[in-house]
């Protein structure tokens, strides 16, 4: 059976194809408005004046809190919407507990970051059906405790030998050393990385602004930064200037699950098996850190809102230079 993945990729619609692909189902006929009115799956009867899960999933879909978020972020939370809608879609809005949310929790028990993103859902869907619905009156999914994190730093941090591993193996001018530089002296994400062009420049060139794909929604700070010396020689080389820095060679910008597959396979090659485009931004925070920044300076760079974002980015530095100089003060 062939079928037609479409050429939006990470689209709701490729989504929905490629689960389909994967399940060797056929896709049933119909437009996305009525695709997504219809329940996935068949349970239980409900009792009148009941409402399902899924009916609460394809409100929310309708909402602000949802139409208004980044591109990125409408993905990933669909792609877990979308699992709860086939699996528990039948369920009663009203009949779902604490207990219950524990249990959709548990489902995910070896992955605690995917636990907690169905709770994390889970208290957006009934907030929803609390106070805009008016379908319930508490939230049962709020107070929840999530679930301890088998990795308290995450993602791999580079450190200073492997930065210089992956400079030597990628020369000023190839595609692989601007990303590099270009993610690891603005510590952008892939998601604003790949965004990035002349637009975001100032008139004189020195400095680099651009508001964050994943708080553009959440009253995100501007970043405002000065370029890096050893980023503007990179840019310099760039004649003519492309529409975005890190563009394909068809002049498309390049999407941020493109850049984490190139990423992947230019640390391959310089033999750097656990590095990754995520830990670049760790890293550039790491090295702010080292030289003395202090948090509040560490988040105008990365625009990170928060003292405990910024923590969890910084956990890997080296505490005992800090103390050193600390002590000299």
């Amino acid at each position: 059976m062939t079928i037609n993945l479409g050429t939006d990729y990470g689209s709701d619609e490729f989504i929905r194809r490629y689960t389909a692909a994967v399940k060797g189902e056929r896709l049933p006929q119909g437009g996305a408005a009525q695709r997504a009115s219809q329940a996935p799956h068949s349970g239980p009867s409900l009792m009148q004046g009941q409402h399902s899960l899924n009916e609460l999933i394809v409100e929310w879909y309708k909402s602000a809190q949802y139409t208004q978020l980044g591109d990125t972020t409408k993905r990933n939370y669909r792609l877990v919407a979308e699992r709860l809608r086939e699996e528990h879609g039948h369920r009663a809005v009203e009949d779902i507990t604490r207990g219950v949310v524990k249990r959709l929790m548990a489902t995910k028990a070896d992955k605690p970051a995917a636990a907690n993103m169905i709770l994390r859902l889970l208290c957006l869907f009934l907030d929803h059906a609390m106070d805009s619905l008016e379908w319930i009156e508490t939230n049962p999914a709020r107070g929840v405790k999530k679930y301890a994190s088998k990795s308290s730093t995450g993602f791999h941090a580079w450190d200073e030998a492997e930065i210089k591993t992956y400079f030597k193996r990628w020369p000023i001018g190839s595609g692989a050393d601007l990303a590099m530089a270009l993610m690891l002296y603005t510590g952008a994400a892939r998601v604003d990385a790949v965004q990035l062009g002349p637009d975001n420049l100032s008139s004189d060139g020195k400095r680099i602004r651009y508001q964050r794909e994943k708080m553009k929604t959440r009253d995100g700070v501007l970043v405002d930064i000065p370029v890096h010396p050893e980023l503007a020689k990179r840019l310099d080389r760039l004649t003519p200037m492309p529409k975005t820095f890190l563009q394909t060679e068809a002049g498309q910008q390049r999407s941020a699950a493109g850049l984490g597959n190139m990423m992947r396979k230019w640390c391959d090659a310089a033999g750097l098996s656990e590095c990754s485009a995520h830990g670049l931004r760790k890293a550039c925070a790491r090295r702010l850190a080292e030289a003395g920044a202090s948090p509040h300076e560490i988040m105008a760079v990365t625009g990170h809102k928060t003292l405990a974002e910024v923590e969890k980015y910084t956990s890997t530095f080296a505490r005992a230079g800090l103390a050193d100089r600390a002590m000299e003060r």
